[in-house]
């Protein structure tokens, strides 16, 4: 059944040969992975993990002999270097050639990072992506330390958290008006900003970096606002850029990540693409989905299209963070919303997300009922009337059979 390489060992990487092997591919598989460690989860690195609460084996998606038993030639520790679409070959960073009959890119997202004309550079100044970057991180978490965290997206709160939880004082700046402002509403941006405040994180919106000051490392923040925030330690935390380097080099059509059809293929149809690196048009849009859920969903689609199974992948997008003792869950897309309405049920409390009189998202705060019966209702295209679903006598699990 030919050779299928996989770039990338990351979650859609790791997903897609697990499904290529389980659903009875007998061919060749080569999984290429930049790190010295077999596939992992990244969402416990910026908890559990850096916490100190969990074992990096704990971290692997599958025991380490996995790959070998089920003959996945894993490659750590190998990038990459170019593809040939013509031939139909990889040739990788030492010069091995590698020929493929499909070939699929996984290669996810690179954290966007400070230029060094304003301090990005300096030693102490760290971001929050994959393993090396936790390990850097965790032995600075020192408590009564100064942290700045820079971003006030997921990937910052859940740092600001962490590092309060170490003991640690933490400014948090967002050069936006509003904490979350890209990904949700003003209601949920409001919960966390009291939830952080409760714990200590000094909170700062509106005002972005001017520069980073050290010498031999950082030592402070300076902000637009003319404040300046003493540092021991800076964690940038301001998004990812999906990584296209060895998609464009090839010249593959490249519209917010990898362009892909319904099918995961992209503008070569002997190549796939999925996860972080990828978009694909949802709700009329070209967007990428940041997300475990997805890249793990796109990753098995990709597999079933590479054996010819024609699987068109319609995601159902959902997501969760951890942040103190709350557990956010999010279900859909908020974005194009016009209203947004509260539901609070005993200690859970829930924002639902209407676009006129449809449903389109929910984030449910330490309320997982909430979040599982409103991704249903989304899923199944039903919108109940606001004022239904968000008084706490209505049995939601009704609405469904309604």
């Amino acid at each position: 059944m030919g050779h299928v390489v996989v770039i990338g060992a990351g979650q859609a990487g790791a997903a897609l040969v697990a499904r290529l092997r389980g659903d009875g591919f007998d061919g060749a598989i080569t999984l290429i992975g930049q790190e010295r460690v077999p596939p992992y989860q990244r969402p416990p690195l910026s908890k559990d993990y850096l916490l100190g609460e969990m074992e990096l084996e704990r971290l692997f998606l599958r025991p380490a002999g996995f790959y070998a038993d089920h003959g996945i030639d894993l490659r750590l520790a190998t990038r990459a270097g170019a593809i040939d679409r013509a031939a139909r070959t990889v040739t990788l960073a030492d010069g091995e050639v590698l020929h493929y009959d499909k070939l699929a890119l996984t290669t996810g997202a690179v954290p966007r990072r400070l230029p060094a004309a304003i301090g990005g550079h300096l030693p102490g100044v760290l971001v929050m992506r994959d393993l090396a970057d936790a390990d850097a991180l965790a032995p600075l978490l020192r408590e009564g330390a100064r942290v700045a965290v820079i971003g006030g997206g997921y990937i910052g709160l859940e740092a600001a958290a962490v590092c309060a939880q170490k003991g640690m004082r933490v400014t948090l700046i967002e050069a936006a008006d509003r904490i979350l402002q890209r990904v949700a509403a003003p209601a949920t941006s409001d919960w966390f900003r009291t939830l952080h405040r409760a714990h200590g994180v000094d909170i700062r919106e509106g005002t972005g970096v001017t520069r980073i000051e050290g010498s031999a490392r950082a030592e402070a923040v300076l902000l637009g606002d003319g404040t300046r925030i003493d540092a021991d330690l800076v964690i940038v935390g301001v998004g990812v850029a999906p990584d296209t380097a060895l998609a464009q080099s090839a010249g593959l059509v490249i519209d917010n990540g990898i362009a892909t059809d319904e099918f995961t293929r992209t503008s070569d149809p002997d190549i796939h693409a999925a996860g972080d690196c990828a978009s694909l048009v949802f709700n009329g849009e070209r967007i990428r989905i940041e997300a475990v859920s997805n890249a793990i969903d796109m990753g098995e689609a990709a597999a079933r299209n590479i054996m010819g199974r024609a699987t068109p992948y319609r995601p159902a997008p959902w997501f969760w963070s951890d942040q103190y003792d709350v557990h956010l869950q999010i279900a859909g897309l908020g974005g194009g919303h016009d209203a947004v309405h509260v539901r609070q049920d005993g200690s859970g409390r829930s924002h639902w997300y209407f676009a006129g009189d449809r449903l389109i998202a929910v984030d449910a705060m330490n309320d997982a009922r909430a979040y599982m019966l409103g991704k249903r209702l989304i899923e199944a295209g039903r919108s109940p009337a606001p004022e239904v679903v968000c008084d706490p006598a209505t049995d939601l699990k009704a609405l469904l059979r309604g």
